[in-house]
């Protein structure tokens, strides 16, 4: 076929320019307007441009944006314009991939026919063209990292493919040497791969670009300032407001919901104890604007201000790659976070040192230890080794809370009435992560979720306790008039400790504490 001069024009100006290429001559279905051109939004524009510029991308997105959509022009465009290319689609289901390569075939056929190098081979997992480039798109399993050899891998809807860090491990080693890939998805709950990778990239942990859309910046969503009148008038002329789509879509759908789908929040399997709307304002204000100290163990937000009144409140684990040891430290005239511990690795004895170092650190703070089971260990190291005398005492006159059903529901109320006035101002991500999986389970107990912890949000509870016994008294007695008691065993020495039957534990052995 001859193709004119101008046509050789447009050919050139789709092979550099991906965007060019997909706003003038793909075709989609839009499920309200039909079979019309890819006009692409803003949002959509920025996507691509950073599929240009990194190897390696991953997208958190709302519902229903298009991204899929975007996903597969590009790949269209590299098999169209480079040759050789091995491009590979990874989907939840057959279905979904069945959907994805009849979205592509779709595109390929409305092209005018001098953007059209001719199909080798079309079946209904495979698009290969004359370019010699070819188009896999697969369903997830078991074995299905083995067969994703390609130059680009995207792999749609993440968080939902059960098997993803499995797939993730047997194809990195394919892609490692030159590879690019593209994850996206909308969120489904924490602790799966798709959320924790995110997370490392938002933090700059590993090699991903991390994405973020929001469902503000889509047009038919919003009614947007500039640019989008052609698109209002087809709308209107279907009936349809976009000035109401906020607020009818939010009236239909629970807080949940909404959060998941639209707003992109990582939230537990269950009601969340802390009410979604509370948890999406936390989430806005997380400061990243922090130092560390102790290997990322401890995060500081703020160091010790002159005439405050500091809080170090404190959930002791075993230390040893189970349950973590935390402590949270408020600015008790402000309900600031000042700063966070956690860690899972830590020794008692190590942990006790930390705590009183930052306590006196932070202007003598008074020190609120859990007296559960471990806990007791830690209260004899940070009273009877260390001397560490501004410590908390219950209404018996005893170092330490004492966690039972009754004055925990309690603890936890008074912390989420706390945190809804807004008497407590979280920094930290690693807290929000534990509130988001915080739930109300059935029968009405409220604990971590299945697999999740509540070390950060328990320490949070009890430095809040802290808080109000100092403003509501204006200060916390020293206790330096309870005798000192004999030391705990030292190191050598070997001795048991009665837990409860938590995770089947009833007896362990504590040497092991005691060691560096």
């Amino acid at each position: 076929m001859e193709i004119t001069q101008e046509q050789e024009e447009e050919f050139r100006k789709c092979k550099e320019d991906p965007v060019y290429f997909m706003s003038n001559y793909i075709k989609v279905i839009h499920p309200l307007r039909g079979l019309v051109k890819f006009k692409m939004y803003p949002f959509q524009i920025k996507i691509v441009r950073d599929l240009q510029k990194h190897r390696f991308n991953i997208l958190r997105k709302f519902r229903q944006a298009g991204c899929t959509t975007t996903g597969s022009g590009y790949c269209l465009h590299k098999a169209l314009f480079e040759d050789h290319q091995s491009i590979v689609i990874l989907s939840m289901g057959d279905t979904e991939a069945t959907e994805v390569l009849e979205r592509i075939k779709l595109m390929y056929d409305e092209l005018p026919d001098f953007l059209k190098p001719g199909i080798k081979d079309n079946n209904k997992h495979t698009l290969r063209l004359a370019t010699g480039s070819v188009i896999k798109s697969r369903a997830s399993g078991k074995q299905s990292g083995r067969s994703l050899a390609g130059s680009f891998l995207m792999i749609d809807e993440a968080a939902f493919i059960e098997n993803i860090d499995t797939i993730w491990a047997a194809v990195y080693p394919i892609i490692s040497t030159g590879g690019q890939v593209f994850v996206l998805s909308t969120v489904n709950g924490l602790g799966n791969w798709y959320q924790e990778t995110y997370t490392e990239a938002s933090n700059g942990e590993n090699s991903f670009n991390a994405m973020d859309i929001y469902w503000e910046q889509h047009p038919e969503y919003k009614r947007q300032e500039e640019g989008f009148d052609w698109l209002y008038e087809e709308l209107e002329a279907k009936g349809i407001n976009v000035d109401e789509w906020e607020r009818t879509t939010r009236s239909n759908m629970p807080v949940k919901k909404w959060l998941q789908e639209y707003e992109a929040s990582f939230l537990g399997t269950g009601d969340t104890y802390i009410e979604g709307e509370i948890l999406k304002e936390i989430t806005s204000n997380i400061s990243k604007d922090f130092f560390i100290k102790y290997n990322n163990k401890m995060r500081v937000w703020e160091e010790p201000l002159d005439d405050c009144t500091y809080i170090l409140a404190v959930d002791c684990a075993l230390g040893r790659d189970r349950d973590n040891s935390a402590f949270q430290i408020i600015n008790a005239n402000t309900g600031n976070q000042a700063a966070e511990f956690y860690s899972n690795k830590t020794p008692i004895n190590e942990f006790a040192v930390i705590i009183k170092d930052e306590a006196m650190l932070y202007n003598v703070a008074h020190v609120i230890p859990e007296r559960n089971t471990i806990g007791n260990n830690l209260i004899d190291w940070l009273y009877n080794i260390l001397e560490y005398d501004n410590l908390w005492l219950d209404d018996k006159g005893e170092i330490g809370f004492q966690t039972a059903t009754k004055n925990r529901d309690i603890l936890l109320a008074n912390m989420e009435e706390a945190i809804r006035m807004g008497e407590i101002k979280i920094n930290s991500e690693r807290t929000l992560i534990e509130l988001n999986t915080f739930i109300l389970l059935p029968g009405g107990r409220v604990a971590a979720d299945k697999g999740k912890h509540d070390d950060l949000v328990m320490s949070l509870a009890l430095a809040n306790l802290g808080m109000k016994d100092v403003r509501d008294s204006g200060h916390i007695d020293f206790v330096s008039y309870i005798p000192h008691k004999e030391a705990p065993p030292l190191p050598s020495q070997q001795y048991r400790v009665k837990l409860g039957t938590n995770g089947g534990i009833t007896e362990e052995d504590y040497k092991w504490i005691m060691d560096n």
